[in-house]
């Protein structure tokens, strides 16, 4: 009786890939199916990816652990005495701030916003980018870098000193190679202009392939930032904008407020409590309230199920690939009826024809799985270079794609191989 030894095993394998090499196109052509699922799945993977490490990234910038409330403008206006000029009083005040600061729990850092200006002027070069007031808290709670220079300091709070920290893009753009710091920079307001040295450069601040967004998805590199109480001294709570003949004034106390509670785990409970406040001392819904952890939340939900569509989408193409290998299986049985019965009638067994013709499949399979994950790989970058869409390729990608091609050709290759087993010698022989 004759086992089945390392020795009988490899020489089945090598009767199998010897198999595969004398139908060399044939083979290829089946393995063709195989390869195009494996480089669909790993590309359109990578794609999604990247575009949910954008938003990701984004939402972190944010930070998890602050609620972001905003002062949004009211669907209605006060209108003044004066012609063509019309008051609008809205968002987020003082007692907004006092309450949360003072009543919630687990509050670690309230730090107030101010738009002051609308645009930046270094000699010649004029800019129409945002200047806000704010407090030396906001780097940190937002984790935003200097990379040159210094923050806002409580000295420069306590002096109302006229001394500002510019974004990376901002410093580029007024001073192209020169240092920017100890220079003066202008803001321009509905007030003139007013002018602040430059103390500090933040870093430049980027996420997936764009630039960041990652306070209250504004641009942090095109912003500049002044000590808060500079900013109330010097413009106080109204805003005069002219536009076509008329005149439009605003009062606002404050542009938003970044609420930075001490653990993640209080963020959703103090945000809710942050709504009742605004609730309570609003009429007008002229504020909203952004919670970056539960946006966070939403989009690990939402990047799981765009994962699980398209790597079914792709998988249908693993699908078909296997289909096709089990047709080219079944008709290579027929055409080799005759070989099989002359193997049994030479003694092997119906693992032995089983094994051979497992091999082939599973050589198909895996071969195909490898090249379609370098054709992935590559397909994924040229939509990088090419699209400038940023396509990560995780490692569980590859590893997943390659076992389910290892998969496909045993479970698709498991019938015609028993077929071929199962094949009377003596019929076999006798096959034309």
């Amino acid at each position: 009786m004759r086992t089945f030894t390392l020795g009988t095993f490899l020489e089945t394998f090598w009767l199998g890939i010897n198999n595969l090499r004398l139908h060399k196109l044939r083979s290829a052509l089946t393995a063709l199916g195989i390869i195009f699922g494996v480089a669909a799945v790993i590309c359109m993977l990578s794609i999604s990816e990247g575009a949910s490490a954008d938003e990701m990234r984004l939402i972190q910038l944010m930070g998890t652990q602050n609620i972001i409330v905003n002062s949004i403008k009211p669907e209605g206006s006060v209108q003044s005495s004066q012609e063509n000029t019309r008051m609008l009083e809205y968002g987020v005040t003082r007692e907004d701030f006092r309450l949360i600061r003072e009543t919630i729990p687990h509050v670690k850092h309230v730090i107030p916003m101010k738009s002051i200006g609308f645009g930046v002027q270094f000699r010649d070069r004029k800019i129409a980018w945002s200047v806000f007031g704010t407090t030396p808290e906001f780097f940190e709670t937002v984790n935003v870098e200097i990379e040159r220079g210094r923050a806002l300091t409580a000295e420069d709070m306590l002096d109302q000193k006229q001394v500002c920290v510019i974004g990376q893009d901002l410093a580029r753009e007024l001073f192209g190679y020169e240092d920017a710091l100890g220079r003066s920079i202008y803001a321009e307001s509905a007030n003139g202009f007013s002018p602040y040295a430059v103390v500090g450069v933040l870093r430049a601040v980027i996420t997936a392939g764009t630039p960041a967004r990652g306070v209250d998805e504004r641009n942090l590199n095109r912003e500049s930032y002044i000590p808060f109480t500079t900013a109330e001294a010097n413009y106080g709570d109204i805003m005069v904008r002219r536009a076509s003949g008329s005149r439009e004034m605003f009062k606002l106390d404050y542009s938003s407020l970044y609420v930075n509670v001490d653990d993640v785990d209080h963020v959703l409970p103090v945000s809710q409590m942050v709504e009742r406040v605004l609730e309570h001392n609003h009429e007008a819904h002229d504020y909203e309230v952004n919670v970056p952890l539960a946006r966070l939340k939403l989009a690990q939900k939402k990047k799981a199920n765009q994962q699980l569509m398209l790597g079914f989408i792709a998988g249908i193409s693993l699908l078909v690939g296997g289909i096709g290998i089990m047709n080219i299986m079944l008709a290579t049985v027929t055409e080799r009826t005759r070989e099989i019965g002359v193997r049994r009638a030479l003694g092997a067994r119906q693992r032995h024809i089983t094994v051979q013709f497992l091999v082939e499949t599973v050589v198909l399979s895996t071969g195909g799985g490898l090249i379609g994950i370098v054709l992935g790989c590559v397909a994924a970058m040229t939509i990088n270079r090419l699209a400038n869409w940023e396509t990560i390729v995780e490692p569980w990608t590859v590893i997943i794609s390659f076992t389910l091609s290892a998969l496909v050709g045993v479970f698709f290759g498991m019938y015609p191989a028993i077929q071929a087993a199962r094949l009377d010698p003596i019929e076999a022989l006798r096959h034309e």
